[in-house]
């Protein structure tokens, strides 16, 4: 009897179910997505992007200069009306005459030919000069036909007497050898001024320009101009 329920005992310990190992784990459950920090990692990306973009961009300060909107000759001043206002890289080593300085810079001139579209450095401009030494300006007033049709302030031109002196002194020299033509009087003269568009001038039927000439010159042109007799001619330039 004893051994039977030993038996059974035993058999009744058996049924039980094993117990798992200490070095056994139980399957651990999916890691659960956050959508949340993958936008956000996202959004920092971008960030960073559009930051080195902009760094790029702003590479230097941009400050307002001075474009000129037409041609500048050589001895002319800028106007309000042939400037416009540019934005520029101030660390780009260009000496740019800045926006706010322009009223400055129309007291000075050009030094030579500024073409449209050029953006000002203080390197093109200078005090205005006096009077070059062995030069003068003589100022003649011309009617239409004493003066070629769009002549303007930097012009070359040759001037010459016309009328009965210029005709007689011709007529004098003519026995003699045809050299020279006696009724040049300036082979070279620049135009220092000349009416504008707007009708300048003395009256509706004459122009008043102003001509540098050598100081040798001046007397005959300034006698010619008195007279109505002087013309000019447009030449090239130097």
């Amino acid at each position: 009897m004893k051994i039977q329920e030993r038996m059974g005992a035993g058999a009744g310990r058996a049924a039980a179910p094993a117990q798992p190992s200490v070095g056994d784990r139980l399957p651990s459950p999916p890691r659960e997505r956050k959508p949340a920090l993958a936008a956000l990692a996202v959004l920092l990306i971008l960030l960073g992007a559009l930051g080195a973009t902009m760094l790029v961009l702003r590479v230097g300060d941009r400050v307002e200069a001075i474009q000129v909107t037409a041609n500048v000759k050589a001895g002319d001043s800028i106007t309000k009306d042939n400037i416009k206002v540019v934005m520029v890289n101030e660390d780009s080593g260009a000496d740019f005459v800045l926006w706010e300085q322009r009223a400055s810079l129309m007291k000075l001139q050009a030094k030579s030919t500024i073409y449209e579209g050029t953006v000002v450095v203080g390197q093109m401009f200078a005090d205005k000069a006096a009077m070059e030494q062995g030069k003068a300006t003589v100022g003649v007033a011309l009617k239409e036909g004493q003066y070629p049709a769009g002549l303007g302030e930097g012009d070359n031109v040759a001037v010459y007497r016309v009328g009965s002196k210029a005709s007689s002194t011709d007529q004098d020299s003519s026995s003699g050898s045809t050299g020279a033509d006696n009724s040049l009087l300036v082979e070279r003269a620049v135009v220092e001024s000349a009416p504008g568009s707007g009708g300048d001038g003395i009256t509706s039927t004459s122009k008043a320009f102003t001509l540098t000439v050598d100081a040798a010159d001046a007397a005959a042109v300034a006698q010619a101009a008195s007279a109505g007799e002087v013309a000019l001619v447009l030449v090239p330039g130097k």
